[in-house]
């Protein structure tokens, strides 16, 4: 889960496994797979790096060992 915050200042968590696309409109728009969007303060470089800790954390590709020992 990442931890990001809507336009009016509300905090949430949002499983990063459902994002399917990540816009500026110029707001941050995230659409999820289901095709429910949200819009949130974080620039979408930040949410890119929140979404690769995320999966690092879950080693939902199996790489994160793997990078640590070479």
């Amino acid at each position: 889960m990442i931890k990001l915050t809507r336009l009016n200042g509300q905090t949430f968590y949002l499983n990063a496994v459902y994002i399917e696309q990540i816009q500026s409109f110029p707001d941050t728009t995230i659409t999820l797979t289901n095709g429910k969007k949200i819009v949130v303060r974080e620039v979408e470089e930040d949410v890119i790096l929140l979404v690769r800790e995320f999966y690092r954390d879950i080693n939902i590709l199996g790489l994160s060992e793997q990078r640590e020992e070479e």
